[in-house]
C-alpha cells in the first residue's frame, strides 16, 4: 500500500508535465498535418501539370510525325493505288516516283539551284553577321546604338513586304545596266537571290549572336590579348570557336528559312533557274490535268529530306553548353 501511494504521488507530481509534453505534440501534430495534406495536394496537382504536358506534347508529335510519314509513303506508291484508301499501305515500294521526279519534272535541277542559293546565303551571312554582331556586343563607339537599333527594328519588318520593292530595284537596275553594257543579271540570278537571302536574314541573326557574345566574360578576351593576339585574331581564333552552339542555331534556322523560301525566288527569277520549292510548286499546278501523285509526293519528299538530316546531324550540338572547360570569370 505504501509502494502504491508512493507510485500515487510521484505520478501526481509528473502529471503536469506530462500534460504539457501532450499539449505540445498534439499542437505539434495539428501543424504537421495541414502541411502533409498541402504537399500530397501539391504532388497531386503537379502530376496532373506534367500528365497534361505528356499529352499536350504526345498529341503534338503525333500530328507532326503522321503527315510526313503518310507523304514519304505515299511517295513510293503507283499512281494507281491513290485512288483507293488513302491510308493504305504501298503493296511494293515504287522508287521510279523519285527517278521521274529528277528527270521528267527537273527536280534534280532545281533541288542543286537551292542547294547553291542556301549555301552561299549562309556563307556571305556569316561572313557579315559573325564580325557585326561581335563587334557590336563587346565594343562601344560612336553610332553603335544607332546601329544597334536600326537592327533590332529590321526584326519587325516582314519580309513579304518587302519584296516589290526589292523587285523594282532590281528591275531599275537592270535597266541601267543594258543601257550601259547591253545587258543586265540582277534579275534571275542565282547569286543575286543568295544576297537578298543573307540581308533579309541579317537583323535576326546579328539579334541571336550579339546577344551571346554580350553573355560571355571579358576574361577569354583579356587572357587572349596578354598573349600577344590582337583584336581580330581575338575573334577569330577565341571568340567564334567559343560561339560554335548559337552559330550551328544560325546555321539551321537560317537553312530552313532559305531552303523553303518561296516568295522571293518566285519573284526574282522569272527564268529557269528556279529553286526547288518554286518547282515543286509548278509541278503540282501541272499535275491538276493529269495528275501523276507519287511524282508529286516524291518532290514533296526531295524538299523535306535535306531539312530532316541536317537537323538529325546538328541536334545533339544544338544542345551542347556554352563551352567546353576554358576560362571562368
Amino acid at each position: 500500500m505504501e509502494t502504491q501511494k508512493k507510485m500515487t504521488t510521484e505520478t501526481a507530481y509528473r502529471d503536469p508535465k506530462t500534460v504539457e509534453t501532450q499539449k505540445e505534440m498534439t499542437v505539434e501534430t495539428a501543424y504537421q498535418a495541414p502541411k502533409t495534406m498541402k504537399t500530397q495536394k501539391g504532388m497531386t496537382t503537379e502530376a496532373i501539370y506534367r500528365c497534361f504536358i505528356y499529352v499536350a506534347l504526345i498529341t503534338l508529335a503525333i500530328s507532326i510525325i503522321i503527315p510526313v510519314a503518310w507523304v514519304f509513303l505515299a511517295s513510293v506508291k503507283k499512281n494507281s493505288e491513290f485512288y483507293g484508301s488513302p491510308w493504305a499501305m504501298p503493296k511494293s515500294f515504287y522508287f521510279q516516283n523519285f527517278i521521274d521526279a529528277f528527270q521528267k519534272a527537273n527536280m534534280g535541277t532545281y533541288m542543286l539551284n537551292s542547294v547553291m542559293v542556301t549555301a552561299l546565303a549562309l556563307l556571305i551571312l556569316l561572313i557579315v553577321a559573325l564580325p557585326a554582331a561581335y563587334v557590336l556586343a563587346r565594343y562601344t563607339f560612336r553610332g553603335s546604338k544607332l546601329i544597334n537599333t536600326f537592327f533590332k527594328a529590321g526584326l519587325f519588318i516582314n519580309v513579304n513586304y518587302i519584296v516589290v520593292p526589292i523587285f523594282l530595284m532590281l528591275l531599275d537596275g537592270d535597266t541601267f545596266l543594258r543601257g550601259q553594257l547591253g545587258d543586265g543579271f540582277l534579275l534571275d540570278n542565282l547569286f543575286v537571290l543568295a544576297v537578298v537571302y543573307a540581308a533579309t536574314a541579317l537583323p535576326f541573326t546579328i539579334y541571336l549572336l550579339s546577344s551571346f557574345f554580350q553573355s560571355l566574360p571579358s576574361t577569354y578576351e583579356e587572357a587572349a590579348l596578354v598573349d600577344g593576339a590582337g583584336y581580330f585574331k581575338t575573334m577569330i581564333s577565341v571568340m567564334i570557336p567559343i560561339a560554335r552552339p548559337s552559330i550551328i542555331a544560325v546555321i539551321l534556322f537560317n537553312f530552313l528559312a532559305f531552303w523553303n523560301e518561296y516568295i522571293i525566288a518566285l519573284t526574282l527569277i522569272p527564268g529557269p533557274n528556279k529553286t526547288l520549292p518554286v518547282g515543286l510548286m509548278n509541278l503540282m499546278a501541272a499535275q491538276k490535268s493529269a495528275a501523276n501523285y507519287g511524282q508529286m509526293y516524291a518532290g514533296m519528299v526531295l524538299v523535306m529530306l535535306p531539312t530532316l538530316i541536317l537537323y538529325i546531324i546538328v541536334q545533339k550540338k544544338l544542345t551542347q553548353g556554352m563551352t567546353l572547360g576554358g576560362l571562368k570569370d
